[in-house]
């Protein structure tokens, strides 16, 4: 049985066509953080996009239309949330002049006529209501000023929106971009042929939006490492009191259940031991280490200990693949963020195949200077975390494909 990875690598991608002379829309994640000033903190999503951006300037496709998200608007215009606010970036590192298209309806002709090295981008697209319905009415749109579509935006191949699914059905070349390609190849490294044993590094607040990956990845891993608010959940399904943590009360017994499984499938889980606890987060007073089962009353676990860092450290030590999704605190709060840097440092030492999947996660990565010896660092949580689950992506779903040719 051929895998839904190896289904996903099947696509076409850039390199099967020929651009030249095409109108060429490339869907792109621009969705980066920003300041209070609408300073661009951190720009690897935009630079991640570069290669398949400039693949198509050198092979002479006539125009090239760029489309993304930014941010979260309810499908209405909200200047805080423009794209005109990433523009200069992008035109430096692409060292080119771009063009910027604040209603691509009104403006359909101009990029639809064939122009030679032109670069438009367009206003956020979910400025339009029709986006996160996946409207077929916007979806045909956006197919009518390209004639070939290009998916890049790895970061939201788990939605079904206009811009990233909808649209391939209305053109008639559509493939992945190199971003989509270099995503899918290290996670089927990871997860194909992996070299065994295999961990788990999972943090962050919610168990809630990872269960369906812990049900699923318990068949293929050796070692689950759990931090973050999301073991609270699990410390409190072991009996422990967390008090003031932030954990799901609706999901103990399903973390009961996670734990019940991979006793059954021999995989070894490994849960705080130590925890740093506060009387407060946003003005803290008292900040302690206890052990995980003595969280003071009033109080609330915001990082894992040190003796759960050097636990963790030893487990991924002796690890030979390893997939880390979530950070292990407080990480954005200096006070709070030891735990996560710590974990990424041990990560980072490793002689092992090691990927990074989720904003955050990636971001915490970055502060350590620890991501040149990362294996890989994904640009998408939540389609990584689909991809672990063993799920088709829906941007690769509708792309071309290899095999049809043969």
């Amino acid at each position: 049985m051929i895998s839904n990875i190896t289904t996903m690598m099947g696509v076409k991608s850039l390199k099967d066509i020929d651009v030249t002379g095409k109108r060429v829309l490339i869907r792109v994640d621009f969705n980066v953080p920003v300041d209070s000033h609408n300073n661009i903190s951190d720009d690897r999503r935009i630079r991640a996009a570069l290669p398949t951006i400039n693949y198509c300037i050198d092979h002479n496709a006539c125009s090239i239309t760029l489309v993304s998200h930014f941010g979260r608007p309810k499908g209405k215009y909200d200047e805080k949330y423009s794209l005109k606010h990433i523009i200069k970036r992008l035109e430096r590192l692409l060292q080119k002049r771009v063009e910027f298209i604040e209603d691509f309806v009104s403006s359909r002709d101009e990029i639809a006529t064939c122009s030679l090295e032109r670069v438009f981008l367009l206003e956020n697209i979910r400025f339009k209501e029709g986006e996160k319905q996946n409207d077929p009415e916007l979806s045909k749109r956006l197919a009518s000023i390209c004639d070939i579509y290009v998916n890049d935006a790895f970061g939201t191949s788990h939605r079904k929106h206009a811009s990233t699914y909808g649209v391939m059905d209305y053109v008639d070349t559509k493939v992945a971009g190199f971003l989509m390609m270099r995503e899918i190849e290290a996670f089927s490294k990871a997860l194909e042929n992996p070299v065994h044993p295999i961990a788990l590094v999972i943090g962050g607040a919610k168990i809630s939006s990872k269960i369906t990956l812990l049900k699923e990845v318990l068949q293929k891993i050796d070692k689950l490492i759990i931090g973050g608010a999301m073991s609270n959940t699990f410390l409190e399904a072991l009996g422990y009191d967390m008090q003031r943590s932030l954990y799901e009360k609706e999901y103990i017994e399903t973390a009961c259940d996670v734990i019940e499984q991979a006793k059954k499938n021999g995989v070894k889980i490994y849960l705080p031991v130590d925890l740093v606890i506060t009387d407060s987060i946003e003005t803290p007073v008292d900040i302690k280490v206890v052990p995980a089962q003595d969280v003071l009353e009033g109080f609330q676990a915001v990082d894992i200990g040190p003796a759960t860092v050097k636990l963790f450290s030893e487990a991924i030590g002796l690890s030979n693949t390893i997939i880390w999704n979530g950070p292990m605190g407080i990480y954005e709060i200096d006070r709070f963020s030891k735990g996560t840097y710590k974990i990424a440092n041990a990560i980072a030492d490793c002689y092992a195949y090691t990927i990074v999947g989720g904003g955050d996660t990636a971001d915490a990565v970055d502060k350590t200077g620890e991501a040149d010896n990362f294996s890989f660092i994904s640009t998408g949580g939540g389609a990584s975390l689909e991809l672990l689950e063993g799920k088709i992506l829906p941007g690769f779903a509708n792309l071309d494909r290899i095999e049809e040719e043969l």
